[in-house]
């Protein structure tokens, strides 16, 4: 950012009910050091007051959750924001003597490094609605897919205890809500062979099944291979239709949001641009206009990095020199850029090659990935920059 303008820093150290400011001149004069609520009408006030003095530049280590009301009540009275990512802001404070780390030290270490080292800000500029409403739910959508795999290996650790050649059949199949309908109503493997072949079927037939024929043999081909009765397995049949529940009722959520963020991705103008990538489809799109939305890097490389994505190299003299992944950045998005690039192998010729490329050069599967996943952000940095649709290249012997 350029902060040759500003004249007043104020580095907010931002808390649930109340922030510590601390506000700086452009020659390090302390100005303001108090504590400011967590309140409109309070950073209102304070900013309006700074902003008499000069040009003011506020500046946070969380511009979203409880930084988001000050960083918005700042944006609404045009005051111009910065972020300072909490690493980094963890590196400066090194700098400073001292080792007690208090709220009003943070709101200090925050402004004098706007002031004194302001290429370690990144600018935030007002979100879309739209693009703040994708942020949340693409959130939520994470949460629920945690607790949808929490919640199934629940139930395929207990069958594993119980009935493990039952486990091998309905493990894979916990995705699909006949099956556990099926557990919800004949949670035991002697439920299940009471209730009869005939039963479960209708009972995968009436909740949507297709192939609940085949599956119903399969499933009693597996309960006819163990009769002993494990200790605990009526415990299980207590739990398992609660968890059973559980997953349906995450299923029909997770579907639901999927809906709202399908709506509200296809009518964003970036959209079009995104998913003309192989491998980038509604999900992936959903989670690069969320996590990059208000945030402005200048080159692919500053991209990559806060992707987490870009190698870090270590040198020192001749003894040491290597390369590795980085183990910071945005884990959102880099966990969908690597999803993307391993969909991508299976069907774009590009990719492949590519992928194949790095595995010859002795990387193990994770690194090309992570390799190509470095490769496609770049081509996608230039594609939203300029607003162009992905170019399939062309070999030069065509």
């Amino acid at each position: 950012m350029k902060t040759t303008d500003v004249e007043i820093f104020l580095g907010l150290d931002v808390e649930k009910t109340e922030h510590w400011a601390c506000a700086l001149a452009a020659d390090g004069t302390k100005i303001w050091n108090k504590t400011l609520p967590n309140d409109e009408a309070k950073l209102t006030s304070i900013y309006q007051e700074l902003a008499t003095r000069g040009a003011v530049l506020v500046v946070v280590d969380q511009p979203a959750t409880i930084g988001a009301l000050a960083v918005a009540v700042a944006q609404d009275i045009g005051i111009s924001v910065a972020y300072l990512p909490g690493l980094t802001m963890r590196r400066i404070a090194d700098m400073y003597p001292g080792t007690a780390k208090t709220d009003e030290k943070d709101a200090f270490i925050i402004a004098d490094a706007a002031r004194n080292m302001p290429h370690t800000l990144r600018g935030i500029t007002v979100s879309d609605e739209n693009e703040a409403t994708l942020g949340m739910l693409t959130g939520f959508d994470l949460d629920l897919a945690r607790q949808i795999t929490q919640t199934s290996n629940r139930i395929r650790g207990l069958f594993t205890q119980i009935h493990p050649a039952l486990e091998r059949v309905i493990g894979p199949w916990l995705e699909h809500d006949p099956v556990l309908e099926v557990l919800a109503s004949w949670p035991t493997p002697a439920a299940l062979k009471k209730a009869g072949q005939a039963r479960v079927d209708a009972k995968l037939k009436k909740h949507g099944a297709r192939r609940h024929t085949a599956w119903t043999a399969i499933l009693f081909e597996a309960l006819a291979t163990q009769h002993v009765l494990v200790a605990g397995t009526d415990a299980a049949g207590l739990v398992i239709p609660h968890l059973a529940r559980q997953l349906i009722a995450l299923h029909a959520q997770r579907a639901d949001v999927a809906g709202h963020l399908e709506n509200l991705v296809e009518a964003h103008p970036l959209f079009p641009v995104l998913t003309s990538m192989p491998g980038v489809a509604v999900r992936t799109s959903t989670i690069v206009i969320a996590e990059i939305s208000g945030k402005g890097f200048t080159s692919a490389a500053a991209l990559a990095s806060y992707a987490g994505l870009a190698p870090i190299t270590r040198q020192s003299g001749t003894s040491i020199k290597s390369e590795r992944v980085s183990r910071a950045g945005n884990k959102r998005l880099k966990r969908a850029l690597f999803l993307s690039a391993f969909a991508s192998i299976r069907f774009d010729p590009v990719s492949r090659a590519y992928y194949a490329r790095k595995r010859a050069q002795g990387k193990r599967h994770n690194q090309a990935l992570i390799a190509l996943a470095h490769r496609r952000l770049v081509v996608l940095f230039v594609m939203l920059r300029d607003g162009t649709f992905y170019d399939v290249p062309v070999p030069a012997n065509a």
